[in-house]
């Protein structure tokens, strides 16, 4: 902001003060390179471990509902703080280079500035609220690895309803309609 009566510049280029007016098209077919990063996301989430909340005995239901309502009650209880910090500029020294016939040329330093970071102060506070009203209900968290390639295709596809007791043989089979299976395998 500036004060008393000076103009306050644009900060449009000229260039760019006009449109021409031609419209172009755009294609919502994905590209080959979407389409296998997608892929690769969806393979990768397929091999990743479930962390959930747990309680043996449990439906599904009831671990999305509690979850939920402890959600939010940490984010009444320690409410998001969104905080913006400048990390400091780092100074780039100046740079000899020589060539083969041992002609050099100094490129200067320069400075690159520092970049905006966004954290939340509070994030881990209400993590720690979450996990406590959850306890208060007698849920853990766990991490179930997922279940071998092999495995996966023996199962037979369902969707687990009620969490089963855990050892170290269980393992997760991700279903792609988001739901999972908990399988103990032996």
């Amino acid at each position: 902001m500036t004060d008393g009566l000076a103009r306050v510049k644009s900060i449009v280029i000229p260039s760019q003060q006009r449109h021409d007016g031609a419209m172009k098209p755009i294609s919502l077919r994905p590209s080959r390179a979407a389409f296998a990063l997608t892929l690769i996301a969806l393979g990768a989430a397929a091999c990743a471990p479930l962390n959930t909340y747990y309680k043996p005995g449990a439906s599904v239901a009831q671990v999305n509902r509690a979850t939920t309502a402890c959600e939010v009650q940490a984010l009444r209880d320690v409410p998001i703080s969104t905080q913006v910090r400048r990390e400091p500029p780092r100074y780039v020294p100046e740079r000899r280079h020589c060539n083969a016939d041992n002609k050099c040329r100094v490129t200067g330093g320069f400075y690159v500035p520092g970049e905006l970071v966004t954290f939340d102060p509070n994030e881990n506070l209400r993590n720690r609220v979450e996990g406590q009203c959850m306890a208060d209900q007698g849920f853990a968290p766990v991490s179930i690895p997922a279940c071998p390639n092999n495995i996966a295709r023996a199962a037979p596809p369902r969707a687990t309803t009620t969490l089963p007791a855990l050892n170290s043989n269980s393992c997760v089979i991700r279903n792609k309609n988001g739901s999972f299976q908990i399988v103990t395998r032996g």
